[in-house]
This record gives C-alpha cells, structure tokens and sequence, in this order.
C-alpha cells in the first residue's frame, strides 16, 4: 500500500536588505528569499548590497533577484548572487531566457488577462508569480486580487502574491493551493525591514494550512 504524497507549499519572503532578517528567516526554513533589485522600491538594494546579503544564504535556499524592465547589462552585474530571476515588467519571452539563470515571471492580474495564453506564453518559466494589479506599480501594493479567477488547471506551477498576511494565509493556501507563496509587506515591520514574529506566524500558518 502506498503512502499518501505530502503536499507542502513553499513559501518565498521578498524584500530583504538585513543580514539578520535573512539569518530569521533561514532558521523557519524558508525556501528562497528575494532580492529586489528596481532602484524605485522602498526595499531596493544595490548590487554591492546584494552581493553581502547573499553571502550569508546557505545552500538549499534559492536566491531571487526581482527585476523590472531593466537593462540586460545590469542583471548581469546581479548573477554571480542569484540563482533564481524573476521578471515584474514587460519582459517579453526572449528577453527573459537571454541569461543563465532558471527564471520565473510575474503576472499582474488584470481583469482581460488570460492566464492559459500566458502560461503558453512563457512556457520556458519555471513558474508564473500571480499578483494584484495597479496602474503603474509592478508589484508589492499590498493588495488581493480574486483568487477565484486562477484555473486549476494552469499549465505552470503557480506562486500566489499579493497582500498576503498571517491573517488571511491559510485561506489563501487552501483556496488556491499553490505551488508556493510569496510575501513581503505582510511581514515586515516597515518597508526592507521584517518583523520576526510576523515572519514566524506566516510560516506557522501556511503549515496549518498545508496539514488540514
């Protein structure tokens, strides 16, 4: 008789520019931590900064570099630090599988996307990050979309984003059960800068979740 699989949904914090705030989040186990490399995001950090904060993330733990629209050269500079990228702009197809790094890209959920077509789109991501939606800011508005509107049967692994806090988590991962989640405001206790008990309960809650 075989065992019943073990879904468990991993879970991305965004937004880090504290060596300690990384040390925490390693320790609950977390599974790839963010990097937000868009100089007009309150958690932006330089390649400089990148580089130190990175060398204190120990295997196992997938380094993400958030771009958006950003020149070719420059994410370049970020690759010794990376293992992962993930593309917040326009960013057709090409210019996304240009570097040598697995990538994934982000979706902003507008009310005329199809999420089927993009999926073919960007058949080449190792996954597509699904978030809210405002005119003119590509990610990190603190804001849910419908989660309703996700078909389950999307050909890419799925990672949920936008808004998501210790307060409506659960109902996030049971309602959609994505591949993974990814947060960054819902934790933090001012922007770049994470709160530990906050960290801590979202971790606890995705895995009450993942149990039920």
């Amino acid at each position: 008789m075989s065992a019943t699989p073990i879904t468990r949904t991993r879970i991305k914090f965004c937004g880090f520019t504290y060596a300690y705030d990384i040390d925490r989040a390693v320790a609950l186990g977390v599974d790839a931590l963010g990097f937000v490399m868009w100089p007009k995001s309150p958690r932006s950090v330089n390649v400089e900064q990148l580089a130190a904060l990175s060398a204190g993330v120990p295997a196992f733990v997938t380094r993400v570099g958030l771009f958006v629209d950003q020149p070719a050269a420059f994410i370049e500079q970020c690759l010794p630090y990376l293992d992962m990228l993930q593309f917040h702009g326009n960013e057709t197809p090409e210019d996304c599988q240009r570097f040598a790094l697995p990538w994934m890209k982000a979706l902003r959920m507008r009310d005329e996307i199809d999420l089927a077509h993009e999926a073919e789109r960007y058949h080449q991501a190792q996954a597509l990050l699904l978030d809210a939606y405002r005119p003119g800011t590509p990610g990190g508005t603190g804001e849910t979309f419908d989660w309703s509107r996700i078909p389950a049967n999307l050909a890419k692994p799925v990672i949920l984003a936008g808004g998501l806090t210790v307060d409506n988590i659960a109902e996030a991962v049971r309602q959609v059960a994505p591949y993974a989640v990814d947060v960054s405001g819902g934790i933090e206790a001012s922007h770049g800068c994470k709160d530990a008990a906050k960290m801590a309960s979202f971790v606890r809650h995705v895995a009450l979740a993942d149990a039920c």
